[in-house]
């Protein structure tokens, strides 16, 4: 028997221009292991999260000050224990890419593709609302937590303080419990006749519990809590036949616009709406738009309560933006 050993060594060089012109690659993957953060206010210590430049509408001074944020994991009490948590995973992280638009109807431009972590089969998923899913009970890829692991589905919190004029508000506070946004994107690119940002935005936004309060400045007493439990938000904002215009007006005031669909070319639609006595092209066309489900927004509420009442479950499904326009306003002007 002949057995042969060996050493290799060597060391990265620089690539050339046209060598980087022959790389392809899928971007790049974004997982945030252990993860957790909290900012706090600490006015002694400098640590201060402010939000001015606002005024109201009778000329004074608004400030915003954001007392508390965190993300942290799952079980964390209102943001009173943080622990761990998982963002995304190797198999399906986050994602920032560049991708061909002609693979998502947006015809010869190339798109800016920012990415939650994707939804998946159900084989492959867990239910995207329950803290005790298992494999195979839903589309979404993000775990929840476990007695021996973090998992992938964060506590979120925001507390507020606004301030107008010499009037201070109480705190406003917002959470989320084990929060899943896989399958949610922000995709933006030009369009060259209007010289304008473009872009389609999906947000999926789930959690098994959201809840909203105030509470005195010093946080010693608190209002009733708005709690919405099983909260599922399903929200398309833009699409191939209706992207969404992002623009600064002449005055400095940010501008989104999702226009009503093009008409598709010359074609009747029969008086009994079908497709045997309309133009085939014109009726497909308006078929496609109406039918698809990635056009329309939902939202579910499994239960809303505020302090001890109780006012069961809403539903909005199916939701078709056919045409919006989101205008800031400067009131002090």
């Amino acid at each position: 028997m002949l057995g042969l050993s060996g050493f290799a060594s060597g060391e990265m060089t620089s690539l050339t221009e046209s060598e980087l012109s022959e790389v392809e690659g899928t971007g790049i993957g974004i997982v945030l292991e252990d993860f957790k953060f909290a900012h706090g206010t600490d006015i002694d210590n400098g640590q201060v999260f402010k939000i001015g430049g606002i005024k109201s509408s009778d000329g004074q001074d608004v400030e915003i000050v954001v007392n508390k944020l965190y993300i942290a994991g799952s079980s964390s009490n209102y943001g009173a224990n943080l622990n761990p948590v998982n963002l995304g995973r190797l198999v399906n992280p986050f994602t920032i890419d560049v991708i061909d638009g002609n693979s998502i109807g947006v015809t010869d431009k190339a798109v800016l593709n920012i990415a939650a972590p994707t939804q998946v089969p159900q084989a492959e998923g867990y239910d995207c609302l329950s803290g005790v899913a298992v494999l195979g009970s839903g589309t979404c890829g993000s775990r929840p937590m476990t007695a021996e692991f973090a998992g992938e589905r964060p506590d979120l919190g925001l507390q507020l303080n606004i301030t107008v004029g010499s009037n201070q508000s109480a705190n406003f506070n917002i959470h989320a419990q084990s929060a899943v946004i896989d399958g949610s994107y922000l995709r933006l690119w030009g369009d060259d006749q209007r010289r304008q940002l473009v872009g389609q935005f999906k947000l999926n936004f789930y959690s098994p519990e959201l809840s909203i309060n105030a509470c005195s400045l010093d946080g010693s007493e608190c209002g009733s809590r708005i709690v919405m439990s099983d909260f599922a938000l399903e929200l398309a904002l833009g699409n191939e036949l209706q992207p969404m215009f992002l623009d600064v007006d002449g005055s400095g005031n940010f501008v989104a616009e999702v226009q009503a669909i093009p008409k598709p070319a010359p074609g009747t639609i029969g008086s009994d709406g079908q497709q045997a006595s309309s133009d085939p092209a014109t009726w497909q066309f308006y078929n496609d738009y109406y039918s698809n489900p990635d056009y329309r927004s939902n939202l579910m509420i499994g239960d809303l309560s505020v302090g001890d009442r109780n006012y069961g479950a809403t539903r909005v499904d199916g939701m078709l933006i056919q045409y919006l326009r989101i205008q800031t306003k400067d009131f002090a002007q």
